[in-house]
């Protein structure tokens, strides 16, 4: 069973998502992204981003970068999978893009098995506890987009403790 064992402000710098994006419409069988994923390892394209540059000062990892207007979720919600990069950073062709201003985000670390599927449908829980830690103001774009993100972080969640939990970075952009 996973469970939410950390809540905190992480202060972001402006910075260039780069990535791919997807809809809806390329969910899995399973309503996941997953398949997805094995298509990026199978084809290196997180170590041809990882080529361009690292942020200074940041944590980071994998993304699963979310954004959808919680009123139209079906015709609005994107799932990218790219990697946090300076504001600068060229973008390779097959790419996309989306400038981030500077800004806070509200972390969760949810932690519990990644093979049962659990530690990726915290979504409501990770809402209440930044709510309840007075961050629950969240930042939306002009098209009334939130904007949350699920970080695999090296080494929480690439190094499996000792009952075979993982730790999975979820965040969203607090205005």
């Amino acid at each position: 069973m996973a469970e939410i064992i950390k809540v905190y402000k992480e202060h972001l710098p402006a910075m260039r998502f780069i990535g791919k994006r997807y809809t809806n419409a390329d969910r899995g069988k399973d309503g996941g992204y997953g398949y997805k994923w094995g298509e990026w390892f199978e084809n290196g394209w997180f170590e041809e981003l990882e080529k361009l540059g690292s942020l200074e000062n940041v944590e980071n990892g994998y993304l699963g970068f979310m954004r959808c207007n919680g009123s139209d979720f079906e015709n609005t919600f994107e799932y990218w999978m790219g990697l946090f990069l300076p504001t600068d950073t060229e973008v390779p062709e097959g790419y996309e893009f989306i400038d981030l201003e500077e800004s806070d985000a509200g972390i969760c670390w949810i932690k519990g098995s990644d093979s049962d599927g659990s530690i990726y449908n915290m979504n409501d829980e990770c809402i209440a506890e930044f709510q309840k830690n007075n961050m629950g103001n969240f930042k939306s774009d002009d098209e009334n987009r939130a904007y949350i993100f699920e970080r695999y972080n090296c080494p929480r969640f690439t190094q499996k403790d000792e009952q075979g939990n993982v730790i999975l970075d979820y965040g969203i952009y607090l205005a």
